[in-house]
């Protein structure tokens, strides 16, 4: 499959994997992902404000990463999300739930741990479920609309549709499925089957 993306696609995906070794995050999530396109400028021509989409994407990560279709049904049983939020902080302390969960201690990192050495800046982070579906899905949606290529719109189209917290986000700024896949254009690069040199392509959504 990763044949077929293009530069700016690649980018996106090692930019996620440095987004969760930012964050001491154990697996690449698609917060990830979309935090690595909008470093990457690929909604820059949506009109979205990077800084308000990030902090968005933070206000959300503080509940837990609880979507407000969780928070219904939560209320729904009679938990009150906002309350159980107030009361953890009040004993954690503030973002006590936004942190990134703890990694699988390996031989290797007690041993550094022990001996005061940093990880490893290339460390492996593997991608959650979650994420790894969105790449599925931005193949399907690629192939759905008969590109040959697999884009940064791809990759936003498809976190679009999966439901959650991240389509949430954009969707509070005025991002949907439907007004992304109208800016989305076509890519045109070589096709990777015959082409044996690095893709330098780049592609992204028009104004």
């Amino acid at each position: 499959m990763f044949e077929r993306f293009t530069t700016a696609a690649r980018d996106a995906v090692t930019g996620a994997v440095a987004e969760a070794r930012r964050a001491g995050a154990a697996t690449v999530t698609e917060e990830h992902l979309l935090l690595a396109l909008l470093a990457q400028g690929a909604l820059d021509p949506l009109g979205v404000d990077r800084a308000a989409v990030a902090a968005g994407l933070a206000r959300a990560r503080r509940r837990g990463g609880m979507s407000r279709a969780d928070e219904e049904a939560l209320a729904g049983l009679g938990i009150d999300l906002t309350r159980i939020l107030s009361r953890v902080e009040e004993t954690h302390g503030e973002g006590a739930l936004a942190a990134a969960a703890p990694r699988r201690r390996t031989l290797g990192t007690s041993l550094r741990s022990a001996l005061g050495r940093p990880e490893p800046a290339g460390r492996h982070v593997p991608f959650a479920p979650g994420s790894k579906r969105v790449l599925e899905r931005s193949l399907r949606i690629a192939v759905g609309r008969g590109d040959r290529h697999i884009g940064a719109p791809h990759l936003l189209l498809a976190l679009l549709s999966r439901p959650g917290t991240v389509s949430e986000v954009l969707a509070d700024h005025g991002i949907t499925y439907e007004a992304a896949e109208s800016a989305c254009q076509p890519v045109s690069l070589p096709d990777p089957a015959s082409a044996r040199r690095p893709m330098t392509g780049r592609d992204g959504l028009s104004p």
